[in-house]
């Protein structure tokens, strides 16, 4: 190892007094890193699994992520773990009924049953309402399913929906559609605030302050002429707003309260809903009572009959039907009006983390869940529209509680508890969906709302507040519903995308309990719900879109990557492979052909520790790429033992990898462990890559310091390293100079010369033309150069020069230079750093020197020139040869190119059986006085094309 070439390897502290004999493999440890104490080894009759972890409760809980706690009685030899504070207690676990069941039987039975639904019945038909209940239900059992599907893959944490989304399709889209429904639930939280209230004004008329009187103009007509207009009382929007704002702030003050207070509260709400039903259905077969509206016919067939059929008509704001009204109603409208009663599957899977059997529990609640209230659903339908005309179901607001059994009074008390139950449970639920987004540190801009473990999400809840009490001034149901629906529309697309992703890569951890086909199921479940977002309203639907895209947009630019196993990560890996296949291992058209630099990060010279790579070696990386697309390797070399430095090679690695990142450098990072740089090339050039993915071109510094430093292994390694590339079919490009190689944002002006000697398959023009894809060389101008025997060919070969350029689309300027200008002395010291002539004969001298005292050697030794453990053949004629054509070939450069922006040459190779040290002679003679060069030798490939 050269003693000023950079390296990974550093020396291991060890304690005074330790056991240097002991196996590091012996010292197990957990999964997370914790050293799991060596409990009874002497004892243990497994001897030969010592130095592995074996399989016990601790390294189960750390496989599952959860902490284990170490004994805590110390034994010799043994760390003692200890821990500050008291242990934690753990809350009790909720099961299948409590847990999921109930929860989501709770939130779907809500406000638009009780006050909306019999206005539904009248304004759709039966028939109509019959489509209506089916087709949300049948969205809501899909989604159920997909939901069941991935909740009974693996174990779940808290943040419901979001953690199943942002798991399966990724942060981007799991933070998208978690605040896409975070808003909704809080918006959800008002409108059941509002139904609370309006329930209770119209229950109690004399508790509002302000009264307003619509006239409805009954559409029925007989013979042609108008049945006649009913008077109807209805709460003013100002009341609405008043008490709503107070329950708001009220419901806010409980939520501060903590989660305890509401699970002991939230059970009291179920109750008065389950009651208010079966009064419900005791009044609606027991109508019409002795006090019943004339339009209250009981179950009649007749009744059935003419309800059948729908009869849309206009409505005013408060939805009561009006000639002059300003909202139409059709079956889309409906839909959106009538879907948030479908809406609260997600309610067991929000409770995860409190439930004792989350694979269990949540497909089981949540499904039966859904099929019960479907079935209560449609059976209502008929139910209703058997039982009223369709004036009274249009007109009477609150039919439900003039049919109930024994009276209105207790239907009220079941709509307001019931519906300020759910809207707790929003104002609950809300907060802590976005603490939990905020909790993964994906946008820094939400780290206000982190609550950390056992604390309440105090700011959250606040912030959810403000989103409630901004939609109760609102104070119209009908308009805040459709907003509602989107919400929670986008996010059942996003489970049931979910599910189909992660069915359709069928990757091995996709083992869920639950699976009936849903590659195909899930698929129609989300098709549904972006069918049902468009019925309802294009605008809302356009909005929601647009509202989600530009938050993962946002995510994508501001966000922080987090590693979760996502669904995409997983297709962009099979649609590598199967890549990767197609292209097989078949010679690669030029049409099709792009680098891929293997960037040999030693840099032949010290650098900081903190620095893995050259930073302008990472610059020149990006400049052979074309519009980003491409990918680099970069590759350095740990001196060593595999078995003493793996260890280093793993965070040289990391190391690596973080630099590439901060250089903006698309490309991956490899570390190799050798005994030498030699050893630990031949390697990487022989197995880096698949197939047709292999580097095609290794890029490297010039060593310009192995003289100054005295480096007299430098050489033999240089030399090794082409030698093998030339075997192995790979481009070489040696960048000389590095140091003063241009950033990405230091413009350059004049020319890029190429001095295009042999024959390299177009890589030169083609790295050329790439340079000026790069806003640092785009002003610049290609020249290209070339070396004629005789001057009879000089015209001809440009030509054919030119000729060849304009079929490849490359503008350049063609400059033909004969072997005769080349032999011809010229003046070009005042241009040059360094005299050529003294650099030849100080060149001269040196290769003397060392054949001399290598000639010695090996008569002294009685045995052949060698140099290290390779034999050479030294015939003085043809290095005197080689170096006057390096020193030839520097003049005419330094000639015709003293102002270029950088120069290209064409890389001769080592010389069969020559010393590696008059190889790097000949190289120092060639670069002397340039002061940016790329030196390319090309491969038995064309990289450039004339045809189209």
């Amino acid at each position: 190892m050269e003693a000023s070439e950079h390296s990974y390897s550093e020396k291991r502290s060890t304690k005074p007094g330790a056991n240097r004999s002991i196996d590091p493999r012996t010292q197990m440890a957990s999964s997370n890193g914790q050293p799991i104490p060596n409990v009874g080894q002497s004892d243990s009759k497994l001897e030969l699994f010592g130095f592995d972890s074996l399989v016990n409760t601790f390294g189960l809980k750390s496989m599952t992520g959860e902490q284990a706690h170490t004994a805590t009685s110390p034994r010799d030899g043994e760390d003692v773990g200890i821990t500050i504070g008291c242990p934690k207690e753990t809350e009790p676990k909720l099961g299948t009924m409590m847990g999921v069941f109930v929860p989501c039987l709770q939130n779907i039975l809500g406000i638009i049953y009780y006050i909306r639904f019999t206005w539904i019945v009248g304004m759709g038909g039966i028939w109509q309402s019959l489509v209506l209940v089916a087709f949300c239900g049948a969205c809501t059992f899909l989604t159920g399913l997909s939901l069941s599907a991935i909740a009974t893959n693996g174990a779940m944490k808290g943040g419901g929906p979001y953690y199943l989304i942002g798991r399966a399709l990724g942060p981007e889209v799991g933070v998208s559609i978690g605040l896409c429904f975070f808003l909704g639930n809080a918006v959800a939280g008002a409108m059941y605030v509002l139904g609370a209230v309006e329930t209770f004004l119209d229950a109690v008329p004399t508790a509002g302050f302000f009264r307003e009187s619509i006239i409805m103009v009954n559409n029925t007509l007989v013979n042609g002429t108008s049945a006649g207009a009913t008077t109807i009382a209805t709460p003013s929007l100002h009341d609405l707003q008043i008490y709503g704002v107070i329950v708001t702030i009220l419901l806010c003050f409980i939520v501060f309260g903590g989660v305890k207070i509401i699970n002991k509260v939230a059970p009291a709400f179920l109750v008065p809903v389950l009651f208010s039903i079966v009064c419900i259905y005791i009044g609606v077969f027991t109508a019409p009572g002795p006090d019943a509206s004339k339009g209250i016919t009981g179950l009649s067939i007749i009744t059935l009959a003419e309800n059948w059929s729908s009869d849309y008509q206009p409505t005013n704001n408060a939805g009561v039907p009006d000639p002059n009204g300003s909202i139409y109603w059709d079956f889309n409208a409906l839909l959106g009006l009538f879907f948030p009663a479908v809406t609260g599957i997600m309610a067991g899977s929000n409770r995860s983390a409190s439930l004792k059997n989350t694979q269990r529990s949540i497909p089981v609640g949540t499904l039966y869940a859904t099929i019960l209230t479907t079935l209560m659903y449609l059976l209502s339908v008929f139910l209703f529209g058997a039982l009223a005309t369709r004036e009274e179901l249009l007109t009477d607001r609150l039919l439900s509680a003039a049919i109930a059994w024994p009276g209105p009074v207790v239907i009220y008390i079941g709509i307001i508890l019931s519906t300020l139950g759910a809207a707790l449970q929003s104002m609950t639920g809300a907060p802590r969906l976005l603490a939990a987004i905020a909790n993964d540190d994906i946008l820094p801009v939400l780290n206000c709302f982190k609550a950390y473990e056992g604390s309440e999400p105090h700011v959250a809840t606040l912030f959810t507040s403000f989103i409630c009490i901004a939609c109760v001034v609102i104070g119209n149901l009908d308009l805040i519903t459709p907003t509602i629906t989107m919400f929670f529309l986008l996010c059942y697309a996003g489970v049931n995308l979910s599910c189909f992703l992660l069915d359709l890569l069928d990757a091995p951890s996709w083992r869920p309990r639950w699976k009936l086909h849903h590659s195909i199921l899930s698929l129609i479940g989300a098709s549904q719900c972006i069918v049902i977002m468009f019925m309802i309203s294009w605008t809302f639907t356009v909005v929601s879109l647009a509202l989600a895209s530009l938050i993962y947009y946002y995510v994508s630019l501001k966000g922080k990557a987090g590693d979760w196993g996502d669904g995409f990560k997983s297709a962009y890996f099979q649609l590598a492979l199967r890549s990767l296949r197609s292209l097989g291992a078949n010679q690669v058209h030029p049409k099709n052909w792009y680098p891929i630099p293997l960037i040999f990060c030693r840099p032949w010279g010290k650098l900081p520790e903190n620095v893995p790579c050259h930073p302008k070696l990472a610059d020149f990386a990006n400049c052979m790429k074309k519009k980003g697309r491409g990918m680099s390797i970069f590759v350095s070399i740990v001196d060593g033992d595999y078995h003493e430095s793996a260890e280093d090679a793993k965070a040289a690695c990391r190391q690596l990898s973080a630099y590439i990142d901060y250089k903006c450098c698309e490309g991956v990072a490899e570390i190799i462990v050798a005994r030498s740089v030699s050893d630990g090339f031949r390697s990487i050039v022989q197995i880096m890559g698949l197939g047709n993915l292999k580097p095609n071109i290794v890029v490297m510094r010039y060593p310009e310091i192995w003289r100054r430093e005295n480096l007299t292994q430098i050489p033999s390694s240089f030399v090794n390293i082409i030698n093998d590339c030339i075997i192995a079919n790979k481009a070489v490009v040696i960048v000389k100079g590095l140091d003063e190689w241009p950033n990405e944002y230091q413009r350059q002006y004049g020319t890029i010369d190429l001095y295009w000697i042999v024959r390299d398959g177009g890589l030169m023009l083609l790295l050329s033309q790439l340079l000026l894809t790069k806003y640092g060389f785009e002003s610049c101008k290609i020249q290209v150069f070339c070396i004629a025997e005789e001057d009879t060919e000089a015209e001809e070969l440009k030509a054919d020069v030119k000729k060849f350029l304009y079929d490849l689309r490359m503008q350049a300027d063609v400059i033909v230079v004969t072997m005769k200008s080349m032999e011809a002395h010229s003046d070009i010291n005042a241009g040059a750093n360094k005299d050529p002539e003294e650099e030849y004969a100080s060149a001269q001298h040196r290769i003397r020197a060392y054949l001399s005292e290598m000639k010695e050697t090996a008569q002294r030794e009685g045995r052949p020139l060698m140099e290290g453990d390779r034999q050479v053949l030294v015939i003085e004629e043809k290095v005197e040869k080689f170096l006057y054509t390096m020193l030839k070939l520097n003049t005419t450069i330094v000639k015709y190119s003293r102002m270029a922006a950088v120069v290209l040459v064409s890389l001769p190779p080592p010389p069969l059986n020559h010393p590696a040290y008059c190889y790097m002679e000949y190289m120092d003679m060639l670069v002397v006085n340039i002061p940016r060069m790329l030196i390319v030798r090309g491969y038995r490939r064309d990289v450039v094309t004339l045809f189209t």
